[in-house]
Parts: structure tokens; sequence; C-alpha cells
């Protein structure tokens, strides 16, 4: 692998010259491993079909300084992490 890849994210977790290190045998071998890896063949192809997320709602929203602060502080994406808070929090109080 010549191209060098760089991570958007803060803290990457993919050591990409290990993987880019690996053969394919290698490759092969870790997907076989993996449990949440499922083959796929032409038949799986036949009926696939693209599913795009929901778009997001642009909203305004009025925040305490320190919060955005902290959460601008984190770096690129943290309007992403604060959707993923609330989520979170929607998703534990809903009535089931």
């Amino acid at each position: 692998m010549s191209k060098k890849r760089t991570s958007t994210i803060s803290n990457p977790k993919t050591d990409w010259d290990q993987a880019g290190a690996l053969t394919e045998e290698q490759v092969r071998d870790a997907i076989e491993a993996d449990p949440d890896a499922h083959p796929t063949d032409e038949e799986f192809w036949k009926t696939a079909r693209v599913v795009l997320p929901k778009p997001k709602e642009t909203i305004t929203i009025r925040l305490d300084a320190e919060v955005l602060e902290w959460f601008r502080g984190r770096g690129k994406g943290y309007q992403t992490r604060i959707n993923a808070i609330l989520r979170s929090y929607m998703d534990a109080h809903e009535d089931r």
C-alpha cells in the first residue's frame, strides 16, 4: 500500500500501517474468523438494496456556553456526538 491513509477521527482505532502490511491471505483469514462478517455471493447482490439514512433536521438549539465549548473542544463531529448522546437518552427513556 503506497498511499498513506489518515483519519479525521481525533483518536483513531485503526493502525493503517499494520493493516497495510497484511497479506491477502491474512486479510481473508481475518474476515473468515470475524463472527460479524457475513460472506456475500452473487445471489446476495441480486436482492441487495441501498438504504439511505433519514436526513437530519436543521434546528436552532440554545445550549449553555460551557456545554457547547466542551463539545467543540473535542474536535470535529461535535454535533454528531451531541445527537448520539440525545439519542441514547431518548432510547433509555422510551416507553416500552
